[in-house]
């Protein structure tokens, strides 16, 4: 089972990677919209300490939604999901492999984006080691959460749709919370601690649930 996991596990990392590229998409639309951030509400320095955290944290949310809808495309459409629900490792089990496998592929190029996006936003570096720990923490949040919405609309065309209204209410307290961890940096004696407690607490309470909601949509999808 090992065995099965870890090549399971490469298997859609190359995946994620192929066909030009794919990861990449998140990564350009993350950059482009900090880029056309500040030209939208100005450069002054305020205005951009006011919005920028808010700004990048839709920019993360959306990038990531717009990743998810690959998510299991290729399994529905080779016929791939069959030969897992068969393959006698818990449906579970292989639905946290491939999200983590999608986290790795198309997350971490977005957190090492991250310096890049905030300091485009003219936004100071203080605090930029704890924004990064609340970037990785929400972004494997949205990976996570993003497939359950994935996993829903299986199968339906024009899913981005349907996964957009039953992701976004529940990236919202995500974006809440890190949001506060990167205007807590601006504000002096602000403490991070607690968001970033908060959006720990969500990733673990993701990484417990959303496998089992994930495995039982796509059961439900085959039938």
């Amino acid at each position: 089972m090992i065995a099965a996991i870890i090549a399971l596990f490469r298997r859609d990392l190359g995946a994620a990677w192929a066909g030009g590229g794919g990861a990449l998409l998140p990564l350009g639309f993350f950059i482009g919209t900090a880029t056309l951030g500040p030209l939208a509400i100005g450069t002054e320095p305020e205005r951009l300490a006011a919005a920028g955290p808010g700004l990048l944290w839709v920019a993360l949310a959306l990038a990531s939604l717009l990743s998810a809808e690959r998510l299991f495309q290729g399994e529905l459409e080779e016929g791939g999901l069959d030969l897992l629900l068969l393959s006698g490792v818990p449906g579970w089990l292989w639905s946290l492999i491939k999200m983590l496998a999608h986290a790795v592929a198309t997350g971490l190029p977005l957190v090492a984006a991250t310096p890049l996006v905030w300091l485009m936003l003219r936004l100071p570096s203080e605090g930029l080691p704890q924004v990064l720990s609340a970037v990785a923490l929400g972004s494997l949040c949205f990976t996570l959460i993003g497939g359950v919405a994935a996993a829903l609309a299986s199968g339906i065309r024009r899913g981005l749709l349907l996964m957009a209204v039953l992701a976004l209410p529940l990236f919202a307290p995500i974006a809440i919370f890190g949001a506060g961890v990167a205007y807590a940096t601006l504000s002096a004696g602000e403490a991070t601690a607690t968001p970033l407690l908060l959006l720990g607490a969500m990733a673990l309470a993701s990484v417990a649930l959303c496998p089992f909601a994930v495995a039982a949509a796509l059961a439900s999808a085959a039938e």
